[in-house]
């Protein structure tokens, strides 16, 4: 008999991590198995010992993050290992919250104590680490469903992870104690969300549309600017390094291309066009006179230009990540630089300030720079249209384009997202896609797409995360009402008795019973 229990017990760990492996935010997910796997972890830590329980429901989680890092291509540097690390410790908190306190709550208190400790972890790690929500929300997980995810409007992607832990431990009380109203409960929750959701969908109302264009660099000139130099453009240290005569003449032709395409964009009807991440390369001190050069091709042809460059530094970090906008009349109308480059992998230097924003005939138009998108707080932008400059590889650009859908419903405008070597998309915002483009293989013309100019005022944008916050107090509050009732339960008993002389003193309950 205990060896058919633990069977079982293993049975259920073994489940948790399959299902887990298709619920990571990669390129591989199934919505389901992200409402599925954590069911069979409390399933399997309830049914054993904490002591090796805990480490076995952190192994799982380390082996999640792993396949997640190889299907996304993630190059392990060494802040991508501690990352790694940190948010393995930091998964096994919401389930040492629930195998530790759950013989301790009532009913009530087994069901809310996991979802809220869940939600308080992710919110977090995804608010505090520099990897932002890369990995772990499981918003992430549910793209393809929107009538769900139109919650995102009201509280953020932290609704999801808390609806998701919630199922988890409905199953598991039904599971243990046949407790259907609990399950019910649950039940018509989901559901109730599912049905605001599709009438948002179906009753959103339609906005006047203005033409939006995305240009990359091609790879065949991508490919001469590197024989130019005699080494990779992405390589920026060994480019300081070159002849700035070379340097000048790859960024030539690099900007010849972008300028062309984006001529051609506004000569069919794009009236904002906006360049991919670092699709220019050019020297901090040749800067001025491309920014002319952009200045006077807005001009022009009457357009709302964006370009994106990385200028190129004589010394160390060798680079800075930037957009500049130029409106119709040539006139600088922002400079951004990115706020979040990746740890590890870009080291420039940070950006400081919020995201821009500029009233145009066409809408309140905004931009951030690809790995911003991924942090969600810096995302609460009012404008009506927001352009996502992105620079992926093939795999992580997956990813980031899903994340990037996310932002667009939590505040309410379209945004677009154009990728280097990825996936470009447009997004409403309710999260459906307008257009779409696969720019891996690299001969890409311009991609144009109509977006709506008008975008809505969601109630996550005006109150932030105060639902993950209520969460971090109900996690705090259930961990407290729990060390309190272990107190109360192993504490001797007392009462207050009045010894000979009338004075009161608290004593044990036997004392109590030998004075009277």
């Amino acid at each position: 008999m205990a060896i058919d229990t633990t069977r079982r017990r293993y049975l259920w760990l073994t489940l948790g991590l399959l299902l887990q492996l298709f619920a990571v935010g990669g390129r591989w997910d199934i919505s389901l198995a992200a409402w599925g796997f954590q069911i069979f972890l409390i399933r399997f830590l309830r049914t054993g010992g904490a002591g090796h329980g805990l480490p076995l429901v952190g192994l799982v989680g380390t082996v999640g993050e792993l396949w997640w890092a190889w299907q996304l291509a993630v190059p392990m540097t060494w802040p991508a290992a501690a990352g790694a690390f940190v948010l393995a410790l930091a998964a096994v908190v919401p389930y040492a919250v629930d195998r530790l306190l759950y013989p301790r709550l009532g009913w009530l208190g087994r069901l809310l104590a996991f979802p809220a400790a869940l939600t308080t972890v992710a919110f977090l790690v995804g608010s505090y680490n520099p990897f932002g929500t890369a990995y772990g929300l499981l918003a992430v997980t549910q793209h393809d469903n929107l009538a769900l995810l139109q919650v995102l409007s009201v509280a953020g992607p932290y609704p999801i992870t808390f609806l998701i832990g919630l199922v988890a431990t409905a199953a598991n009380q039904l599971w243990e104690h046949g407790g259907v109203r609990p399950a019910v409960a649950v039940a018509a929750l989901v559901a109730a969300i599912l049905v605001g959701g599709q009438a948002s969908l179906a009753f959103a109302s339609s906005a006047p549309t203005v033409r939006v264009a995305g240009i990359n660099p091609a790879k065949a000139t991508l490919e001469q600017a590197e024989r130019l130099l005699g080494t990779s453009p992405v390589d920026l240290e060994a480019v300081s390094r070159v002849d700035p005569a070379a340097v000048r003449a790859a960024s030539a032709v690099l900007t010849d291309q972008l300028f062309a395409d984006t001529r051609q964009a506004a000569r069919s009807g794009a009236k904002i066009v906006f360049w991919s991440e670092n699709a220019a390369r050019v020297r901090s001190a040749d800067e001025p006179g491309f920014l002319a050069g952009a200045a006077a091709l807005a001009r022009q042809e009457g357009i709302y230009l964006s370009v994106a460059a990385n200028v190129l530094l004589p010394s160390a970090p060798y680079g800075r990540d930037e957009t500049v906008l130029f409106g119709p009349d040539g006139a600088t109308l922002w400079t951004y630089q990115k706020r979040h480059p990746i740890p590890g992998l870009e080291p420039y230097v940070p950006g400081e300030g919020a995201a821009p924003v500029v009233d145009t005939p066409y809408g309140r138009l905004s931009n951030v720079i690809c790995y911003d998108a991924d942090f969600p707080a810096m995302m609460h932008i009012p404008a009506d249209i927001v352009l996502v400059p992105g620079g992926d590889w093939p795999e992580i650009g997956y990813l980031h384009t899903k994340m990037a859908s996310l932002r667009a419903m939590e505040n309410g405008y379209a945004l677009v997202r154009q990728d280097f070597n990825g996936s470009s998309q447009a997004f409403d915002r309710q999260g459906r896609v307008l257009s779409w483009q696969d720019t891996v293989p690299g001969d890409n013309q311009p991609w144009l797409v109509d977006v709506p100019t008008r975008g809505s005022t969601t109630l996550y944008r005006l109150t932030g995360d105060v639902f993950a916050w209520l969460c971090v107090a109900l996690t705090l509050g259930v961990i407290g009402f729990a060390v309190w009732r272990r107190q109360a339960s192993t504490a001797p008993s007392t009462a207050w008795v009045s010894d000979r002389s009338g004075r009161i003193t608290c004593a044990p309950a036997s004392r109590k019973a030998d004075s009277s």
